[in-house]
């Protein structure tokens, strides 16, 4: 029969080379996040310029001549396009189809009254699918939208139209 103190140094062995081995992992796992994290910080950082290089491209078109600005006007949205930031007088041509739609069930929703809704109920007056994917997507595009001043972002989590009127094509068509 082995002897107590045999047994208790061979789990004592096991346990230090299994935590050597979780050292090795979580030092390993910290090289990743830290690539990782440098990966987003530039994206982040790429975003960020390009709204702002849009929004000085969007200022200076609003400096031009009238005519300028009706041929800049009459270019239509890219879907995947960058979303500005809103600023008075801003029409909501400038953002994709889609996005427009998302303002178009929240202004709504506000015109008749009613409270703001979250992204499933949006998807849903959309008809769109409810599945997560779907959902996720639309919630991204209203963080977005959110994040530049055309909706709120409620703490509930909940989107509703900004209190301002903004012109929204028809809503319904689709995108």
């Amino acid at each position: 029969m082995a002897s107590v103190l045999g047994m208790l140094e061979e789990r004592e062995t096991a346990a230090r080379v299994r935590v050597e081995g979780l050292r090795e992992e979580v030092a390993r796992l910290a090289e990743v996040l830290e690539a990782a994290e440098i990966k987003l910080d530039r994206r982040v950082i790429a975003r960020e310029e390009l709204v702002e290089a849009l929004a000085a491209s969007a200022a200076e078109t609003t400096a031009g001549t009238e005519a300028e600005e009706k041929a800049v006007l009459s270019l239509a949205p890219v879907p995947g396009s960058a979303v500005p930031p809103w600023r008075e007088g801003l029409p909501v041509t400038v953002l994709a189809p889609d996005y427009q739609r998302i303002l178009g069930v929240l202004e709504r929703q506000r015109s008749t009254g009613h409270g703001p809704l979250r992204a499933k109920e949006i998807a849903v007056e959309l008809g769109l699918d409810a599945t997560p994917a779907k959902v996720e997507g639309l919630r991204s595009k209203a963080r977005r939208l959110a994040e530049r001043g055309w909706l709120l972002l409620e703490a509930s989590g909940a989107f509703s139209a900004v209190r301002r009127t903004v012109a929204v094509p028809d809503a319904d068509s689709s995108a």
